[in-house]
């Protein structure tokens, strides 16, 4: 086997490299988007991302739907969020593919609201359970809007604290599916 196939091949180091560990910051390595928000990686057709203000994400950027939240332990969500998660949006027309998922716990994605808002352009951002003031935005009391001149930002909890207390679930439903739908 010539081992320049592989390493002439950023496409194939990043399959080999996907898990955090070997994450490898500031690379000109394109990103390579996954199709579930479990833990494999089968590339998705015609969904690579190269510039310069990279960031690992899952589903679709360009809907302007995007999914803030800031899990260490997990990819993106844990097992009952991820789970949690996909109902909820699978409730209003949604689903993982069509919608953009950030977790800011990632090493390789930069906490700068500028950058972010600048390589998702977001209409509709959901914050869940990542404090405002982490990303230099004001105070957002939970389940409350922020309007701003190109997005609103939902602020809510994580779906831990909502599996935790059943009023907050409630208070989330209600005010997320008009958030949605508006």
């Amino acid at each position: 086997m010539d081992k320049n196939l592989i390493t002439d091949n950023p496409i194939a180091i990043q399959a080999l490299m996907t898990d955090t560990v070997f994450a490898i910051p500031d690379s000109n390595m394109p990103i390579v988007e996954t199709q579930s928000l479990g833990n494999t990686t089968t590339p998705q057709q015609g969904h690579l991302e190269s510039s310069a203000e990279e960031f690992v994400y899952k589903g679709d950027r360009t809907t302007g739907v995007l999914f803030i939240l800031r899990y260490p332990d997990y990819p993106y969500f844990s097992p009952q969020a991820e789970e949690a998660f996909l109902k909820t949006i699978g409730a209003l027309q949604l689903n993982a593919e069509n919608v953009a998922i950030l977790n800011l716990a990632n090493p390789h994605n930069p906490n700068e609201w500028k950058r972010i808002m600048s390589f998702f352009n977001p209409k509709k951002i959901t914050l869940l359970g990542v404090d405002p003031t982490s990303l230099r935005l004001p105070e957002i009391a939970h389940n409350s809007y922020m309007h701003g001149k190109v997005a609103t930002v939902f602020n809510t909890f994580s779906f831990e604290e909502m599996f935790a207390d059943v009023q907050k679930k409630k208070l989330f439903w209600t005010e997320f599916k008009s958030f949605i739908q508006s």
